[in-house]
């Protein structure tokens, strides 16, 4: 589901909105955070929900070893668990993401024909992985306390931030979510949020969009072994550049 669709702006965002802001009026605040920790999973489910099982592994996964983390004391088991946890986080990251190019290297350096199915790499797992390393790092080195699940489940899965990043730090997110004001309607702050959005959505949609033909006229040249000029090669990359 992409941000600038029809069905984001008009449907998903708004029921969303309006159903956390109803559940929190009556100061169920474990049962508003729950209800965007569920339009998150839907949200990231739209595009493939093969993958939810994955995320929600890595979640659970990861804070348990942070619960370790935070409530063990010998240092060796402590270090032990970080080191468990990285190694865990990197080893799917590095399994969906470079199995085919390893398995492709070895042919083509091997002259073997081995063969892997097609490996579809899981929408944000650079984001949601990274992220929580670095949660992982900040309870081994003591800067965090123990973590209620429902919050921590939000904090990386928060559909927002989740496909796009950026990659925040638990420390932004986490105490906002202890906050009640958080979870009841505010004119000023529903306005800031529309604003930047709006702003967000003029970016991509009339100026991204519209500098990607000629980025894309460029590169598609390239790729179909086209002659291309000095000029049209810096055409090609400085939109490229902008268009991000």
């Amino acid at each position: 589901m992409l941000f600038n669709s029809y069905t984001f702006i008009f449907v998903f965002l708004p029921v969303v909105c309006l159903g956390f802001y109803a559940i929190g009026y009556w100061r169920y605040y474990r049962l508003a955070l729950a209800w965007l920790v569920g339009a998150s999973l839907y949200f990231y489910g739209w595009w493939n929900p093969i993958y939810l099982g994955l995320m929600i592994f890595s979640v659970i996964f990861n804070y348990l070893t942070g619960w370790g983390l935070v409530k063990v004391e010998q240092k060796k088991i402590r270090r032990g668990l970080v080191m468990l946890g990285v190694a865990t986080n990197l080893s799917l990251l590095g399994y969906f993401k470079y199995t085919t190019y390893f398995v492709e290297t070895l042919n083509a350096l091997r002259g073997s024909t081995y063969h892997i199915e097609h490996i579809i790499l899981p929408l944000a797992i650079s984001f949601f992985t990274f992220q929580q390393i670095a949660y992982l790092i900040d309870a081994y080195k003591g800067k965090m306390q123990e973590t209620n699940f429902l919050q921590y489940f939000l904090f990386v899965t928060f559909f927002p931030q989740l496909i796009a990043g950026p990659i925040v730090h638990h420390q932004d997110m986490l105490p906002q979510f202890a906050k009640p004001h958080a979870f009841r309607f505010n004119h000023d702050h529903i306005a800031r949020g529309w604003t930047i959005f709006i702003i967000g959505l003029f970016k991509k949609v009339v100026l991204a969009d519209g500098i990607a033909g000629y980025a894309n006229i460029v590169f598609d040249a390239a790729e179909n072994q086209a002659q291309i000029t000095f000029f049209e090669g810096w055409v090609g990359a400085l939109s490229y550049t902008f268009q991000l």
